[in-house]
């Protein structure tokens, strides 16, 4: 990440305008996302002390006033962007305690303004699996999921970025050992085993020492793991808030997602039929499973006409997404793809499909742009 000094694009800022680009330390912590307010010229001189930076790249496409970009070019954009965000929040959860707040707080900004910019994008960021550190992409992959959840529970915005947060911090005391459980296929050893069960605990304890003291999202962090019938942990309570039960569903649903050393990933209707099995009386549960659909935006399907595309949304019911045909009848490539209900018999999903099944190479931001457009 090559950076610039804060002083150096000072005639760049307005005072209590939105910023043009993001601001981090010179450690390239998060400060201000991109679309936050410097508000006067005390926080401004606070910044420049602290000797703050703004990333070349971002930069260079705020100041080409010549070039306006369409919405496919916007859109194409984005897969970097959640791309590069995975840092941000990376550094932000292993911030120190003083810088933890503030650097969260950025990264959430940032994450919820890609989200804004589309909620396809954003869920096919789950369900085409990006590389990268497990416990941080995990950590991104359930706030979507909690955040999309909880839109379409109806909850405010103020509940729906809490929810957003509490998921994206609550294994914050076991990252780094999500990661490596992810690729060990040995047994759980005794200091592992505790480290997962103290996680919920430590992970509130940090964000408290860091200067968060929203004690909904704490309580949700401490209770995610606890179950009805008291088996859970680590206080075996029987009666959890409705959010801690969202992070809770959140957290199997999104691992479901993702491949194991000793697993394969699951696919959406696999991973959403589990979870009804598991909570199926759970209106969180059900939200959550309504939310990606069997098929989600980013998936390959084969219709019943014998073409091939990608679903770029969900339809009104859950097994008839939109989708944008990238072949024909005879798997022949389309140079214009086709909108398709498959709510319509003719171009009913017959077969979810890998990526590789499609004749031609299909790039993240292609798909981005197939999924704007639909």
């Amino acid at each position: 990440m090559r950076v610039c000094s804060l002083i150096s694009v000072r005639e760049r800022i307005v005072l209590g305008q939105p910023l043009a680009f993001s601001v981090r330390d010179a450690g390239r912590l998060l400060l201000l996302a991109r679309g936050q307010v410097i508000a006067d010229d005390e926080q401004l001189e606070a910044l420049l002390k602290r000797g703050a930076v703004v990333e070349v790249e971002e930069l260079a496409a705020a100041i080409q006033p010549t070039r306006r970009l369409d919405p496919e070019q916007r859109l194409a954009r984005l897969p970097a962007e959640w791309e590069r965000v995975g840092h941000d929040v990376r550094l932000a959860l292993g911030a120190a305690p003083a810088q933890m707040a503030a650097a969260v707080h950025g990264s959430t900004d940032l994450l919820l303004s890609l989200i804004d910019a589309s909620p396809e994008v954003a869920l096919s960021q789950i369900v085409r699996q990006s590389e990268g550190h497990y416990g941080v992409r995990h950590s991104i992959q359930a706030a979507t999921a909690c955040h999309a959840a909880a839109r379409l529970l109806g909850w405010s915005p103020t509940e729906q970025r809490r929810a957003f947060q509490a998921a994206l911090t609550m294994n914050v005391g076991m990252l780094d050992l999500q990661a490596k459980l992810a690729t060990q296929v040995s047994p759980l050893t005794a200091m592992q085993r505790e480290a997962i069960n103290e996680h919920p605990l430590r992970s509130a304890e940090m964000l408290a020492e860091a200067g968060i003291d929203d004690q909904d999202w704490l309580v949700a962090i401490r209770q995610h793991h606890e179950l009805p019938d008291g088996s859970g942990y680590p206080h075996k309570l029987r009666e959890v808030e409705p959010l801690a039960e969202l992070l809770r569903y959140a957290d199997i649903y999104t691992a479901r997602l993702s491949s194991r050393a000793n697993r394969p990933a699951m696919s959406a209707m696999q991973a959403g039929r589990e979870l009804h099995q598991m909570a199926a009386a759970s209106p969180l549960a059900a939200a959550l499973i309504k939310s990606f659909g069997i098929f989600p935006p980013g998936s390959i399907v084969r219709l019943a006409s014998g073409e091939i595309g990608l679903v770029v949304r969900n339809g009104d019911k859950a097994h008839c997404p939109q989708v944008a045909t990238l072949t024909d009848a005879m798997g022949e490539p389309r140079m214009s793809p086709l909108l398709r209900d498959c709510a319509r018999d003719a171009y009913a999903v017959a077969a979810l499909l890998p990526l590789q099944a499609l004749p031609m190479r299909l790039t993240d931001e292609k798909i981005a742009s197939l999924i704007g457009a639909g």
